[in-house]
C-alpha cells in the first residue's frame, strides 16, 4: 500500500498531481483515499498507461479484471465488490472523464431497462409469428403499466405460458390451444420448475385470460392487425371458480399474520430503542476514554483501542477491545447500524408508508406550514408509488423527533445532506441526485439504503429477539406488516375507514401549499419533475387550486383540534369520532405541560370508582377502569415525549434571507 507514494510523484504529471490533491479533498475516510490512489497507480502500472489515457473504459476494464481474478485489494474479504469506485468519482468530478460519463461506476454495472424484444428474447420461442405477436401485445400495454409489471407480464406470457405450450405440443402454430394441451399445461402450472408448489397460479390464469380477451377487443377495433390472432380463450370461467374463496383464505392468513404481530410490536420497539441507547452510551463512554484506557459497560470490561482512523467527516472511528474475549468492536459502526434500524422501525410504524416510499423520502419531503397566527405545522410529503396518490402526513412529535434525528446526523459539522442518485431495483432506473434521508456511507461511496437491506435488518432484529421471546421464533416483521398494523390500529380505534385510507394514500389528500426553500434550483427542479411524472398518472382535476372558502375551512380545522389536554390529530375534514371523550381517543396527543391535570383526572376517577363500588354500579366500574387504562397510556406517552423533546435546528429556510442572498 505504500506503492502510490513512490509511483505517483515519479510520474512528474501535473494532472496526476491534481488527482492526488482532489482525492485528499474527497469526503471519504483516509483508508479509502489511500485505496483510490493505489487503484490508479495499480491500473497505470499494470496496463502501461499514462494518466491521460486512463478513461472510463480502461478503469472499468481494470476493475472487472481485478474482480474476476480476486485482486480486490480495496475490499479485502469481499471479492464481490468492484475496485476503483472512489477513484472513478474523483476522476469524474475533476472533469477527467468525457462528457456524458456517469458520475459513479455502479451506474454502468447495474442493468438498465431492457427493451420489450429483449424481455421476450430471454424466453426463446420457436414460432416467430407468435413471438412477434407477444412483442406487439406488450408494446401496446407498455403505456398502461410500469416497467416491473411489464417485465412480469412478459415472463408470464412468453415463458410460463407459451414456451411451456410449445414444449408440450411442438407443432403449435397459433393461439388455438387444444383442450388436452391446456389441461396438461394447467397441471404443470401447479408446481414451479424447482418442484415447489406454486401459490400464484390463479394470478397467472387471470393474466392469460386477459391476454386473450385483450386480443378479442382489439380485433374489433383493428381487425386488419389483430383479428387473425383472435382465438377461444383456453382459461374458462370454471377455471377461476373459487378464486374469490381462495382470496378470502389469503385474507384470513394475512389477518392472522397481523394478529400475531400486533402484541409483539411494543416488544420490538422497546428492543431497538434500548439497543440504540446502549450503543450511544457505549460510544460516548469509549470516545471520552484515552487510547489504552480500560472502561466498563453493561457489566463487561473493555479497553480503548490504540490505533484509530478518521471517518469521512474527520471524526475518529472508535474501537474497543473486550478484555475477556479479546474481540475488537467497531463502536462507531455499531452505533451507526443500530441508529438506522431504530429510524427505519419508527418511521414505518408512525406513517404506515410502503418500503419504496420510505427509501424515497428526502429533505425536500419535510415541509412546514405556518398559519396566520404564527403556529408552525410540520408536514411530511409522501411521493406516490406507482399509480397511488401523493399525500401529506401531519407529523406527530415522535415522528418529528425521528426525522429531526436523521437530518441532524446527516448534517453534522455544518455539512449539507449529500446529493446522491437512487437505483430503483424494480424500474431499473437511476433517479436524479436528491438529498435522500435514508442514505449512509458504505465504504468509499454513499448510497440510499436498499429495500433488501431493510428486510435484512428487520429479520436480524427478530432473530435476536427470538433468543429471549419464544413468540418471535420463526417470525419476521416486514415493512408491509407495519403498514397493516398502522391501518388496523387506526380503524379499530374508531377512526372512519375512509380517513384511514386517505392516510395510507388510497384516496385524495389536499395538496399542501406554502413550500419555502433555499435549496439549489436544480435540485428543486429535479424533485418537482419527479412529482409531476407521478401526478401525470392521475386526473388533472384532482390538483385544482383550493377556493378561498375551502382554505378558510382548512385554517379553522386546526383551531378546532385544540382541547384542554393537548391537541387532536384527526385529519382534515373529519369530525370528532368519539364525541369529545378525549381521554379515550387514540388521536389525542397530550401536552407534557398537562401531566398534572392527568393526575387530577385520575384522582377524580378513583373517587368515582369508590362511589360506584359502594353503590354496586358494575357497568360504571367497567367504564371507569377502561378510562383509567387509557389515562395511564396517555401519561406514559406524554412523559416519553417530554423526555425525547429537544430543540433541533432543521435548517428550515428564511424567505427574506433567501431573497437577499
Amino acid at each position: 500500500m505504500g506503492y502510490p507514494s513512490m509511483f505517483l510523484p515519479a510520474q512528474g504529471d501535473p494532472r496526476l498531481d491534481e488527482f492526488v490533491a482532489a482525492v485528499n479533498r474527497h469526503e471519504v475516510s483516509q483508508v479509502h483515499r489511500d485505496h483510490a490512489l493505489f487503484d490508479v497507480a495499480f491500473a497505470l502500472t499494470c496496463h502501461g498507461l499514462t494518466f491521460a489515457d486512463l478513461g472510463p473504459e480502461a478503469l472499468l476494464y481494470h476493475s472487472q479484471e481485478c474482480r474476476r481474478l480476486g485482486l480486490t485489494t480495496a475490499n479485502i474479504g469481499d471479492p464481490g465488490r468492484h475496485q476503483g469506485q472512489v477513484a472513478w468519482q474523483v476522476l469524474h468530478q475533476m472533469g477527467h472523464f468525457p462528457d456524458g460519463s456517469p458520475p459513479r461506476m455502479k451506474e454502468l454495472l447495474l442493468p438498465g431497462q431492457r427493451s420489450i424484444a429483449e424481455l421476450v428474447a430471454r424466453r426463446p420461442i420457436d414460432n416467430e409469428p407468435v413471438r412477434q405477436l407477444i412483442i406487439d401485445y406488450l408494446t401496446r400495454r407498455a403505456s398502461e403499466v410500469a416497467y416491473s409489471t411489464l417485465k412480469n407480464l412478459a415472463r408470464t406470457i412468453a415463458h410460463t405460458f407459451w414456451r411451456k405450450i410449445e414444449t408440450i405440443n411442438p407443432g403449435q402454430c397459433d393461439l388455438h390451444v387444444d383442450h388436452a394441451v391446456y389441461a396438461q399445461w394447467k397441471a404443470e402450472l401447479r408446481f414451479r420448475e424447482n418442484g415447489e408448489p406454486r401459490t400464484d397460479a390463479e394470478h397467472i390464469l387471470l393474466q392469460i385470460r386477459s391476454f386473450y380477451l385483450d386480443l378479442h377487443s382489439w380485433a374489433v377495433e383493428e381487425p386488419e392487425r389483430w383479428a387473425v390472432w383472435a382465438a377461444p380463450c383456453p382459461v374458462s370461467r370454471g377455471d377461476l371458480r373459487g378464486f374469490g374463496a381462495r382470496r378470502r383464505r389469503l385474507q384470513e392468513r394475512t389477518d392472522d399474520r397481523t394478529r400475531q404481530r400486533q402484541p409483539l410490536l411494543p416488544i420490538l420497539l422497546a428492543h431497538v430503542e434500548t439497543r440504540l441507547e446502549d450503543a450511544q452510551n457505549f460510544l460516548s463512554l469509549a470516545s471520552s476514554a484515552s487510547p489504552g484506557e480500560h472502561l466498563a459497560h453493561q457489566g463487561r470490561s473493555y479497553r480503548r483501542a490504540v490505533e484509530e482512523r478518521l471517518d469521512f467527516v474527520g471524526d475518529p472511528v472508535v474501537h474497543a477491545r473486550e478484555v475477556e474475549s479479546n474481540e475488537l468492536i467497531d463502536v462507531t459502526a455499531l452505533e451507526e447500524s443500530l441508529f438506522w434500524e431504530w429510524a427505519t422501525v419508527e418511521v414505518l410504524r408512525h406513517t404506515g408508508i410502503r418500503i419504496e416510499e420510505l427509501v424515497e423520502l428526502s429533505q425536500l419531503s419535510v415541509r412546514q406550514y405556518q398559519r396566520p397566527n404564527g403556529e408552525v405545522i410540520a408536514l411530511l410529503v409522501i411521493a406516490p408509488s406507482k399509480t397511488d396518490r401523493e399525500r401529506v402526513i401531519s407529523m406527530s412529535a415522535d415522528l418529528f423527533h425521528v426525522v429531526a434525528a436523521i437530518i441532524r446526523r446527516l448534517t453534522r459539522h455544518g455539512r449539507k445532506i449529500p446529493l446522491i442518485s437512487r437505483y430503483d431495483q424494480h424500474e431499473k432506473t437511476w433517479s436524479a441526485p436528491m438529498p435522500f434521508l435514508f442514505q449512509r456511507q458504505r465504504g468509499g461511496t454513499r448510497a440510499v439504503i436498499s429495500p433488501q437491506r431493510v428486510l435484512r435488518l428487520l429479520s436480524r432484529r427478530c432473530e435476536t429477539l427470538a433468543e429471549q421471546h419464544v413468540a418471535f421464533r420463526g417470525l419476521v416483521f416486514t415493512p408491509h406488516d407495519f403498514r397493516r398494523l398502522f391501518a388496523t390500529e387506526l380503524v379499530n380505534s374508531g377512526l372512519p375507514i375512509h380517513i384511514g385510507a386517505a392516510l395510507l394514500g388510497h384516496l385524495n389528500l389536499q395538496t399542501t401549499r406554502g413550500y419555502v426553500t433555499v435549496f439549489n434550483e436544480d435540485i428543486v427542479k429535479h424533485y418537482q419533475e419527479f412529482l409531476m411524472r407521478r401526478r401525470a398518472l392521475r386526473p388533472q382535476e384532482e390538483y385544482r387550486d383550493a377556493t378561498r372558502g375551502e382554505w378558510k375551512e382548512f385554517e379553522e380545522h386546526f383551531d378546532k383540534r385544540k382541547v384542554e389536554l393537548g391537541s387532536c390529530s384527526r385529519p382534515y375534514g373529519s369530525p370528532c369520532a368519539h364525541e369529545h371523550a378525549c381521554i379515550r381517543c387514540p388521536m389525542l396527543h397530550i401536552s407534557p405541560k398537562m401531566v398534572p391535570r392527568l393526575d387530577e383526572i385520575e384522582t377524580d376517577l378513583r373517587q368515582r370508582r369508590e362511589r360506584a363500588e359502594h353503590e354496586g354500579w358494575r357497568g360504571e366500574i367497567e367504564g371507569i377502569d377502561l378510562t383509567m387504562s387509557f389515562l395511564q397510556a396517555k401519561r406514559i406517552e406524554a412523559l416519553r415525549s417530554q423526555r425525547l423533546s429537544q430543540h433541533v435546528d432543521l435548517g428550515l429556510p428564511n424567505p427574506a434571507a433567501a431573497r437577499r442572498d
